[in-house]
């Protein structure tokens, strides 16, 4: 959407003019949103430099300049964007991300992420290549206008406030990837600057390119497609069998229906829900369908992403996979499916305070023709959970979407065993009846977390093995990408909880750490090393939770000792439940093995006593 697109002899009169005001105006007009102090004054700032620029350039005035260009199928606007025709008269396109920053930091665990002073503390934010890069391959991958007529898209940061050093952390080599195809200028790069943009532009549209391209159909390329394709075909770990393939083929079905349609996905842990969702992102993708893959948590897109790309750290691929939060302000249907994975956690409001949009299933459906959800409401872990098939089934009514519900029942995981499903919801009390079946399935209780930890470093020799732990120990966030930290303490035994943001725990060299259930719901191992903390006990012939004995600092848990203090007896039974989910997450991801330790000893001794009545 256009919110702002003028020639330059226009611009730098609205620049007189106030351009901050008509921008904020045109914002609460077009999209109904107000602008905060801090934008309206980096738009003052960021403008005002590039007016200078401009003027300083030799450039014809008709070469048109777009304001926060509201990217489709987005809630993410381009700062900046220039166009006209090159030299040779061919239409063209410099997409610029601006920023105010004036010192970066590196973080050395990531190779996306830097560290800045912005909104009043140092926070850890995206590399602006990678998000202007980023931009850039969507308008490339999706834009039928850009598609056809070939049109050349340069890509650029600009830092007015910031000297950029020969070897600046933001050039360090980690960044190559995407900074090979972007330029950067800082403050004291002004005369290149200039050279950039002469030598790109030659000749003014008026704005005719950016009105084609914004009217244009959004459809996935051929390129986009052929890489999706050979990739999704050459990866074993995506074969679909027997009831995941008839699953597929009704959602196809139902796709191709002219109704509005919202699909529930319902399966267990280990059923094949997220090996569904990605052959369903090929299929659709390859019919150039509107197509993409959503979650709430960032660990299955970035691993799923991955293993879809292999080594490969930058690719359009990553524009396939969305948070659940970047629906608040899509445009109705706009999207032809969207699939969303790990539905179960859902959230009303999005954003990192949780101050934006309405709901995510009302946008999720709002925004699709067609919305599939995959979901298993037994892993509902966070306080603020509202995936439910309930919730979706009144979403899908309000919007006039037909629903149809599928059933998963054979498990893949958990060595193909349903039973072991059912055993683990016994012994967490989520169910009290087990109907006695032996479990062929590698399950066993450790006396010691050395012993477990030593285990299954063993295992992970040939077979991919993590230590996972329930959230009973607070991070030290100062210390997140210190491997000599330990944050977990038992005892005499001590360990890491994973490096970092826990984002890529099931691919990393992370043998070392222990993950959560933010790291790995959603995921799977060969064999998987649970520790049980002291939020989960054995008490009077019972399993029981203490809510006291969990972290206090786990954000699934935000809102809960305020619940507590108005009504504890609730607050409890929400606990109850989001601790026994954890452990239940927890416990179905290993495919052929599972080991326990119980910080609990009565708990312990109980879990061994019930697992010898059902191993074979």
């Amino acid at each position: 959407m256009i919110i702002y697109s003028k020639n330059i002899k226009e611009f730098n009169r609205d620049i007189s003019f106030g351009i901050s005001k008509i921008l904020n105006d045109l914002i609460k007009k077009k999209m109904f949103k107000f602008s905060g102090k801090s934008e309206i004054e980096s738009w003052n700032s960021s403008l005002n430099y590039f007016s200078k620029i401009l003027n300083e350039c030799n450039l014809d005035e008709n070469c048109a300049i777009t304001l926060e260009y509201n990217l489709p199928m987005t809630s993410n606007r381009i700062d900046l964007i220039l166009s006209g025709y090159d030299k040779n008269n061919k239409e063209k396109l410099i997409v610029f991300e601006l920023k105010q920053w004036e010192k970066v930091n590196d973080v050395p665990s990531s190779d996306y992420l830097v560290e800045t002073f912005i909104n009043g503390g140092l926070r850890q934010v995206l590399h602006p290549g990678y998000q202007v890069w980023s931009y850039g391959q969507l308008l490339k991958d999706f834009n039928t206008y850009i598609q056809d007529n070939e049109i050349s898209v340069s890509l650029a940061v600009l830092l007015h406030n910031y000297d950029l050093e020969k070897n600046d952390v933001l050039l360090n080599e980690k960044f190559d990837t995407f900074n090979k195809e972007v330029e950067i200028f800082g403050k004291n790069n002004e005369t290149e600057l200039k050279k950039y943009i002469e030598g790109n532009l030659s000749k003014g549209d008026n704005g005719v390119i950016i009105s084609n391209i914004d009217n244009s159909t959004m459809t996935p390329s051929p390129k986009l497609q052929e890489k999706i394709n050979s990739l999704i075909v050459n990866n074993d770990y995506f074969t679909l069998i027997d009831e995941q393939m008839e699953a597929f083929s009704k959602i196809v079905l139902a796709e191709e229906s002219e109704e509005k349609s919202t699909i529930i996905v319902k399966g267990n842990p280990g059923t094949g829900k997220s090996v569904i969702a990605i052959n369903l992102l090929n299929y659709f993708i390859n019919k150039r369908k509107l197509c993409q893959y959503v979650s709430r948590n960032t660990a299955p897109r970035v691993i799923y992403s991955f293993k879809l790309k292999g080594n490969m750290k930058k690719s359009s691929i990553d524009n396939l996979f969305k948070s659940s939060g970047s629906y608040t302000e899509t445009d109705k249907n706009i999207f032809d499916v969207l699939l969303v994975d790990e539905a179960h956690c859902l959230t009303e409001k999005s954003g990192l305070f949780n101050n934006y949009g309405e709901n995510q299933i009302k946008e999720i459906i709002n925004s699709s023709k067609t919305s599939v959800f995959f979901i298993d409401e037994n892993q509902r872990v966070h306080f603020n959970d509202i995936g439910t098939i309930e919730n979706i089934k009144k979403f899908s009514q309000d919007l006039n979407s037909k629903v149809h519900i599928l059933n998963l029942e054979s498990q893949f995981r958990c060595n193909n065993s349903n039973d072991y499903i059912n055993f683990v919801d016994y012994l967490l009390g989520i169910n009290d009846l087990y109907n006695g079946a032996n479990i062929n399935y590698d399950l066993k209780i450790i006396d010691s977390p050395q012993e477990l930890v030593r285990l299954i470093k063993e295992k992970n020799k040939t077979d991919l093995s993590r230590v996972v732990a329930g959230y009973c120990w607070n991070w030290n966030k100062k210390e997140i990408n210190n491997p000599d930290f330990h944050d977990i303490v038992i005892k005499d035994f001590e360990m890491s909880w994973n490096l970092g943001q826990g984002q890529t725990f099931a691919i990393d060299d992370s043998i070392n750490e222990a993950g959560c259930i933010h790291s790995v719901q959603g995921l799977e191992f060969d064999y998987v090393g649970v520790i049980i903390g002291s939020d989960l006990k054995y008490r009077d012939g019972k399993v029981v939770s203490d809510f006291f004995g969990h972290g206090s600092a786990d954000p699934s848990f935000k809102g809960i000792k305020k619940l507590y203090k108005q009504n504890y007896k609730k607050a409890d039974n929400i606990a109850d439940t989001l601790i026994k989910n954890t452990y239940r997450v927890l416990l179905t991801r290993g495919i052929k093995g599972c080991y326990i330790y119980c910080d609990d000893e009565p708990l312990r001794e109980h879990l061994k006593n019930e697992i010898i009545k059902v191993i074979k």
